[in-house]
């Protein structure tokens, strides 16, 4: 997928460099290499892409695809490329995969913090159903449950949680 410049692709073994550098930029408590390696390598649910510009990962972004439902893990961009609309482009492209891939559903984990995530997401469609109770280990912070429809289906369907993964 092209569109203003940013190319969309698969993240491979190659691209853990890379991703290392947005996601150490991004994030208090990053994934290590071997985290990255073992989704990429071990884990058949997982799909990732990353984000290109010029040449250059500017981010990535990453879910579980189980069944009917696509679970994001992570999405990250490049503090330098922020606040220009990659962040919405990308999850974006990963709803849309998401769809192609045939899931009626989608969840994700945001910071009760997060603000700026959290009015993205609703943007979306998603909504929140819940809280998990000191879900981010590194100040123990609680996370916001969200869901969003894909499309196909029922809302009869959606389900009311997900266990975390911790």
């Amino acid at each position: 997928m092209k569109g203003s410049g940013l190319e969309f692709r698969p993240m491979t073994l190659g691209d853990i460099p890379d991703v290392l550098q947005v996601e150490r930029a991004s994030f208090r408590t990053p994934w290590s290499r071997q985290a990255f390696y073992n989704e990429l390598a071990y884990n058949q649910f997982a799909y990732y892409t990353v984000v290109i510009l010029d040449g250059r990962v500017i981010g990535y972004g990453g879910m579980w695809l189980i069944l009917e439902e696509a679970h994001i893990t992570n999405i990250a961009i490049h503090p330098d490329y922020r606040g220009q609309g990659v962040g919405e482009k990308t999850l974006n492209y990963l709803m849309e995969s998401a769809r192609r891939s045939k899931a009626l559903h989608m969840t994700l984990e945001v910071r009760v913090s997060n603000a700026t995530a959290q009015r993205l997401y609703r943007k979306k469609g998603f909504e929140p159903t819940g809280i998990r109770p000191r879900y981010y280990s590194d100040n123990q912070e609680d996370a916001v449950i969200m869901w969003v429809k894909l499309g196909g289906g029922s809302d009869e369907t959606k389900p009311e949680s997900i266990s975390s993964r911790n």
